[in-house]
């Protein structure tokens, strides 16, 4: 749907701008739904999910451990100038384990993974559009769909929660090095200090952390579905040829990162007060 709005008064400008976001949106949970449908009915391209698991999920294993390295130090250092103040550096391992694995561990790792799979996603699909192989598999009785969407969609789904726990633990690690290097914490200290942070958040079934739940299981689920969505959508979107390919990647990106961080808000509140509260 294309509406040219360089000619329209302003009130028909805003009426074609809702118009087309009113479309665009509809079009984006009618992929979701189909994805979702054809996720849980055969056939299923299991080939296709094995070489997606390797591009997204072990692909990424590089740049997740860069992230939670310099995360977890950051985080070790900022926080060691105000508690070395109040005489509090022990509890270096609480700042760090509560921020890493509630917050900065799945978003940071759900932004990296947009930068490097989904914008990869959006443009190898893109191509494909522009090039018309979307069209050939339909003519070959072959479901887009099926075929392009879900084998990502599953991958992301699966690879997201295991890169975070990667991202988790290298973070928890980085601040390690910094506690015992840089503070003179033991390592017993600072562990147990993490520990203590996983069980103030309470536990599920009597062994299962609150926090293990909320920022390895439930967040990263829901950051994956949105970038294989978002990027398989802004694919099979494209237009323009290389240009609109081009496009299709940077927005596939942008509007991943702005619905992760939106996303990230309301599941936090959520998990606060079905889980904590």
């Amino acid at each position: 749907m294309i509406v040219r709005k360089a000619a329209l008064t302003p009130v028909r400008y805003l009426g074609a701008t809702l118009k087309e976001f009113a479309w665009h949106t509809q079009r984006y949970f009618a992929l979701m739904w189909r994805t979702i449908h054809a996720t849980v009915t055969r056939p299923f391209y299991s080939g296709d999910l094995a070489v997606q698991l390797d591009s997204i999920g072990v692909g990424s294993i590089g740049i997740v451990i860069l992230t939670g390295l310099f995360t977890g130090m950051v985080l070790a250092l900022q926080s060691a100038v105000e508690m070395r103040q109040f005489g509090a550096t022990i509890y270096i391992g609480r700042l760090v384990g509560a921020s890493t694995v509630r917050e900065l561990g799945p978003v940071l790792t759900a932004l990296m993974v947009t930068g490097r799979a989904g914008s990869g996603i959006a443009a190898e699909i893109g191509a494909m559009r522009v090039t018309e192989q979307v069209d050939a598999l339909k003519t070959m009785g072959v479901d887009p769909v099926r075929k392009l969407v879900t084998p990502r969609f599953v991958a992301c789904l699966i690879a997201l929660p295991l890169l975070t726990i990667i991202t988790d633990l290298v973070a928890i690690f980085g601040g390690m090095l910094i506690a015992i290097v840089k503070l003179d914490l033991t390592f017993d200290l600072y562990m147990r200090s993490v520990y203590l942070t996983l069980a103030d958040s309470g536990f599920v079934l009597q062994f299962i952390p609150v926090d293990f739940i909320g920022g390895v299981i439930v967040k990263p689920v829901f950051f994956g579905a949105i970038i294989a969505i978002t990027a398989c959508y802004y694919g099979l979107s494209t237009r323009g040829g290389t240009e609109g390919v081009g496009r299709a990647a940077t927005g596939a990106v942008v509007t991943s990162s702005i619905f992760i961080l939106a996303t990230d808000y309301f599941l936090t509140q959520l998990i606060i007060a079905l889980l904590i509260e």
